[in-house]
């Protein structure tokens, strides 16, 4: 049986469809089975530790230095 350059193509194209559909069945099989560490952003915001407190810690100018931006402050 010769290889002509049909079936080389014809060949490297499924060994190449093959290899893809691995990779993705991996990549799909890893983010269905991963479980993240959950997020605990809500610890931080507790009664003793109001919304006043963490919005002291902001600084004080606004960084943006585009014109005609709208920069939050507190009062104080």
């Amino acid at each position: 049986m010769k290889l002509t350059e049909t079936r080389f193509e014809n060949f490297i194209l499924h060994t190449l469809f093959v290899a893809c559909m691995v990779v993705c069945g991996l990549i799909l099989t890893a983010m269905v089975a991963s479980k993240p560490a959950p997020v605990e952003l809500a610890t931080k915001m507790t009664l003793s530790n109001p919304v006043s407190t963490l919005l002291a810690s902001a600084p004080s100018a606004c960084m943006l230095p585009v014109s005609n931006t709208i920069c939050l402050r507190t009062a104080g």
